[in-house]
């Protein structure tokens, strides 16, 4: 019991030296609140607000409804401009996409003939015109052969495909880009605050004073472990409350406090490895650079920004023995799926031993390090 107790009030004296570093707290502030929403709604991976011009030279019933067929909130409404003035336009920044339709274009559909359109694209915002040429391919042609179905020229098509989007029927990259930054920026500050704070104690020579006290190792390290942990959780929990929830309106399928519980499991996983890293480091400038080579692969091959399944299949083996990985799978299905316990519980049993592998390694470099210091 004293030795849970002095634990404890070492866990406390680490959150009070976290508060008086400012440059902690503001990464802190900053990485819960403004980071998540930008990357969440700066990030586009799909077509948003599109400005979009027609020039009509058909004025005719089928180019109207190709015009009319191009809807927020991928495009902006459409403005009809003079033929010949697109390139212009564009020039000037009016427009992204700029659709030219050519005189006779439904007399030539109706006569069978292929006519073409003209599509402009501004393509020095290289994402958005990437993504919708693609788009305003797929809409003119959806378009063009329901008119000729309309118009008896040709036959319907035998197989009606109608597509479900389960989990996400709106195809919201907002809610699923809010959620996997929010993850990320866990990932980041537990292992970036927890070997900070391994390090910072080396640096002002205050790991001497703990040396001297009757502690060991081991409660040097469970302290700082269980307070930058506790910190982390408390700070992701109100972000997801009050900045995922409130701010961008993302919904969470599952039990909020199931979410937590895998988040705990992770932390659980990351200080470790802060500590792991912190170990190997002399100094915060290699710790930073050891942090880059691990963390950022962790996040990269996680499955937050491609499927595990893409992989190749040696990297998805190796990517069983990421803690992030696990973490990724177990959130985006409570939160998304609306997935429960019986569901998740393999990925926080590797999760656990993960961590306890890494807490086990961990101590016993901590311990020889110790051993250096006195």
């Amino acid at each position: 019991m004293q030795r849970l107790r002095c634990i404890f009030w070492l866990g406390l004296k680490e959150m009070m030296s976290l508060r008086r570093d400012w440059v902690m707290m503001a990464l802190l502030a900053w990485s819960f609140t403004l980071a998540p929403v930008m990357e969440a709604t700066g990030v586009a991976s799909s077509v948003n607000n599109a400005s979009i011009a027609f020039a009509d030279e058909d004025d005719s019933p089928l180019s109207r409804a190709l015009a009319a067929a191009f809807f927020p909130p991928e495009f902006q409404p459409v403005v009809q401009i003079v033929p010949g003035t697109g390139a212009a336009a564009m020039d000037a920044g009016r427009f992204l996409f700029v659709v030219a339709v050519p005189p006779g274009f439904e007399k030539d559909v109706r006569a069978g003939r292929a006519p073409e359109v003209q599509v402009l694209i501004d393509a020095t915002a290289m994402e958005q015109a990437g993504i919708g040429a693609s788009y305003i391919a797929n809409i003119l042609s959806a378009e063009i052969r329901r008119f000729a179905i309309g118009a008896d020229l040709v036959d319907p098509p035998p197989v009606d495909l109608v597509l479900r989007s389960a989990f996400n029927p709106n195809r919201d990259a907002v809610r699923f880009a809010g959620i996997v930054a929010l993850i990320g920026q866990i990932m980041w500050l537990t292992t970036i605050l927890t070997g900070a704070a391994m390090i910072r104690e080396r640096e002002h020579g205050t790991i001497e004073h703990l040396l001297a006290m009757p502690l060991a190792p081991f409660d040097i390290a469970v302290a700082k472990i269980w307070a930058n942990a506790a910190v982390v959780l408390v700070a992701g929990w109100l972000s997801l409350t009050f900045i995922l929830q409130g701010s961008l309106g993302i919904t969470v399928a599952g039990s909020k406090a199931l979410f937590l519980l895998g988040t705990a499991f992770f932390l659980f996983t990351a200080t470790a490895l802060g500590v792991f890293l912190a170990t190997l480091a002399r100094s915060m400038a290699q710790f930073a650079l050891l942090v880059m080579l691990t963390v950022l692969p962790m996040l990269m091959l996680s499955g937050g920004q491609t499927p595990v399944e893409g992989q190749p299949a040696w990297l998805q083996a190796g990517t069983l023995i990421l803690p992030s990985r696990h973490y990724m799978s177990a959130s985006q299905s409570i939160v998304f799926k609306g997935a429960g316990v019986e569901t998740v519980w393999p990925e926080f049993l590797w999760m656990a031993l993960l961590g306890t592998a890494l807490l086990a390694t961990s101590l016993l470099l901590f311990r020889r390090s110790v051993a250096q210091e006195r």
